[in-house]
């Protein structure tokens, strides 16, 4: 249930327009959201996953946890250095984030498989959404970032998905 959240900033002497900075800001935050809750879903499917191909999966959802965190790290601090209030809290992402709930019962490799396919899917067309927003409110080094991210997440959801094919 994605929301408009309004961030606090503080004083800068950032070269960025105020109203530029402050929109880069909450698209930062927004994508922070999705980020964790993506790493918090694919430790579900780490933690949970079972079937022949457990270790392989256990591994990659692990990794794709770890990068998730990364992603995380790096629009955290662009938003900070924005002068905005980075706001990571589990209220926040729960209110923030509308990406796909992660059923807890799911137990099967394949189950795991393709929500985690489907989590970094919609995690991507939100990231490209925020690269084009990003860029008209004239901010293009947070445009940078969210590609940077974009193509992490890409490669993540690729192999994520090659599981799915063949």
């Amino acid at each position: 249930m994605s929301t408009t959240i309004s961030t606090p900033h503080l004083q800068t002497r950032h070269t960025l327009p105020d109203g530029t900075r402050h929109a880069s800001v909450e698209l930062l935050n927004a994508r922070l959201a999705d980020a964790i809750m993506v790493g918090l879903q694919a430790k579900q499917a780490h933690w949970n996953v079972r079937g022949p191909r457990f270790l392989p999966l256990h591994e990659l959802f692990d990794s794709v946890a770890e990068h998730a965190r990364e992603w995380a790290d790096l629009m955290a601090e662009r938003a900070g250095a924005l002068g905005g209030v980075v706001d990571g809290t589990p209220a926040s992402v729960i209110e923030r984030s509308d990406l796909p709930t992660y059923p807890t019962e799911l137990i099967d490799a394949d189950g795991h498989i393709e929500r985690m396919a489907e989590v970094l899917a919609s995690f991507s067309r939100r990231l490209l959404g925020s690269i084009e927003a990003a860029g008209e409110a004239g901010d293009p080094a947070t445009e940078d970032v969210f590609t940077e991210v974009a193509r992490a997440v890409d490669q993540d959801f690729w192999f994520v998905e090659a599981h799915t094919q063949g």
